[in-house]
């Protein structure tokens, strides 16, 4: 089983211990589809697309958890660091790079490093594109421009 077929397995089984179905779909089409934007966007940007889907699987799953987006990213970070310890699915440089793109991800204003930014973009991007009727918020209106630019929408 590949590496991210595997996070993917104990992503699942910890979103179905999630009681509320609707929370339990949300959870589950926000974690898939930034996972797939990552992965879309990290390939096109000549970064690893498989630590950036691993990144996005993990991004929000604290908050998920706890029902709790108080300092959900640096929460998260924290606990991406302790399952992928448990599961021993990466080495210590791609640990630090997972975690330090959750730990950033919450931050859409501030440039960080190119891994930090693909989480940041593929978070953005399925804000804006999964339900077309909501508004941009105004801290991801900017990224969003760039984005549409950088993929010619």
């Amino acid at each position: 089983m590949s590496r991210l077929k595997e996070l993917r397995k104990f992503v699942d089984e910890e979103l179905n211990r999630l009681e509320d179905p609707d929370k339990r779909t949300s959870a589950t089409v926000h974690l898939y589809g930034v996972s797939l934007a990552a992965t879309m966007i990290a390939k096109k940007r000549g970064l690893d697309p498989e630590i950036a889907s691993m990144a996005a699987m993990l991004h929000d799953l604290h908050a998920y958890k706890t029902g709790s987006y108080d300092d959900h990213a640096h929460k998260g970070a924290e606990l991406a660091k302790d399952i992928l310890d448990e599961l021993k699915l990466t080495d210590d440089t791609e640990t630090e790079m997972i975690c330090s793109a959750i730990y950033h991800h919450d931050d859409k204003l501030v440039t960080d490093g190119p891994m930090d930014e693909v989480l940041k973009d593929a978070d953005v991007i399925h804000h804006c594109m999964n339900d077309l009727s909501k508004a941009v918020k105004d801290k991801e209106k900017v990224r969003f421009e760039k984005l549409c630019e950088e993929f010619g929408m």
